[in-house]
């Protein structure tokens, strides 16, 4: 699901809600150039396309 992979994404943040170029899953860290717009930008792209999925879906009437 496209929500749930979105936010386990969000958790990788740092606290300050930054992301870096790169995750890496074994030593569960943040890795590469510091902060990266590119993440950010990529961010707020997906979380605008999945608002706009759930606002058309819910003008379906649909649930999903």
């Amino acid at each position: 699901d496209a929500v749930a992979l979105f936010e386990r994404l969000l958790e990788l943040r740092n606290d300050l809600g930054l992301l870096s170029e790169e995750y890496d899953p074994v030593a569960k860290r943040l890795l590469g150039n510091f902060p990266q717009a590119f993440s950010h930008t990529a961010i707020i792209n997906t979380a605008a396309h999945l608002g706009e999925l759930e606002t058309a879906s819910a003008s379906r009437g649909n649930d999903d």
